[in-house]
């Protein structure tokens, strides 16, 4: 799989969407489609976990920083 960022997946997965939704490629194609497709959603939801889990850590660290003060 090619490199993305999120904002570029997420384009990409709208355009696979809009595709499959078309119906304008065969089976076999529709496929390939909706395997990127699984591993674009699968690559989305590893890079919004791993923002979550830093947003937490840096919030963790904030709250011991001001009761400290």
């Amino acid at each position: 799989m090619e490199m993305y960022t999120l904002d570029t997946a997420l384009l990409r997965l709208k355009e696979i969407s809009e595709s499959l939704e078309s119906g304008e490629y065969d089976l076999e194609m529709s496929l390939k489609l909706y395997e990127e497709g699984v591993g674009l959603v699968s690559f989305c939801n590893k890079t919004l976990n791993g923002a979550k889990q830093k947003i937490t850590e840096l919030s963790e660290l904030t709250a011991e920083e001001d009761s400290n003060e």
